[in-house]
């Protein structure tokens, strides 16, 4: 056999052990991870953005100019105007419309942010269900939580800021004392802040607070007695237990 045969019969040969068909072979990339949704991602369970405060409303989450010898990054809850502003310094502060604590249930002083929590779980305190008996002992977190999509406690208190299932009472006094935001509010504040912020709360009798003045609503009401017995003024160095709302029969639920 020739060489030319030879190689010929090799070629063949090769060709026969190859496979019948051949495998495509894709060049697209894999598929990206999995990676798991940012903390604020959750789909808000109020109607809107606006989740009941028009954008022309002075409720309306938005950058003021405002004077205060606060540091940047301080939390200001003006509880007469239902505003909380967040510092932003060089004279401008973001604010949003709040609701506050209804009368006897106000309080004012200085706090820190101790912990902060997404769609928290909800325990009534001993003292709201001896007010309120009929109330759940544990409501998990979620849609139908008072609490909303995000609280950020306030030292050892019983107090929070934090969200809310019904948007309508922002701008309203019907708390225990807590502080309510929007869900998107509270979810904006939440990625602004930290543990450790420094919280301030506004007297309910206080317009301007010393080295504070704020925007006011000028259509805001202010309650006032000539006595303050509407306003319970904490110091700062109070005990848990001294902090907590008079017993007063309330209105609302937190």
């Amino acid at each position: 056999m020739t060489h030319r045969s030879l190689a010929l019969a090799a070629l063949a040969a090769c060709v026969m052990c190859a496979p019948m068909s051949a495998r495509a072979q894709s060049y697209a990339p894999n598929a990206p991870i999995n990676y798991p949704a940012s903390v604020f991602a959750p789909v808000m369970h109020d109607d809107d953005a606006a989740a009941g405060v028009d954008d022309a409303s002075p409720l309306h989450r938005q950058v003021v100019s405002y004077s205060t010898g606060e540091a940047p990054g301080t939390i200001v809850i003006d509880t007469p105007h239902t505003f909380l502003y967040l510092v932003l310094g060089n004279g401008k502060a973001l604010r949003y419309g709040i609701g506050v604590g209804r009368e006897g249930f106000t309080w004012s002083g200085t706090q820190t942010i101790s912990r902060k929590a997404e769609w928290p779980d909800w325990y009534p305190p001993a003292e709201m269900i001896a007010r309120q008996p009929y109330l759940p002992r544990f409501v998990a977190g979620g849609p139908n939580n008072p609490l909303g999509a995000r609280a950020l406690y306030l030292g050892h208190s019983e107090y929070r800021i934090h969200g809310t299932n019904d948007p309508s009472t922002i701008g309203h006094r019907v708390s225990s004392g807590c502080i309510r935001l929007t869900n998107q509010d509270i979810t904006d504040l939440f990625g602004r802040v930290g543990v450790g912020t420094r919280v301030v709360v506004l007297p309910q009798t206080a317009r301007d607070a010393r080295g504070t003045h704020a925007d006011a609503r000028p259509a805001a009401p202010v309650v006032r007695t000539a006595d303050g017995r509407q306003t319970m003024i904490i110091p700062v160095a109070a005990a848990p237990t001294q902090m907590r709302p008079m017993s007063i029969v309330p209105s609302g639920l937190y």
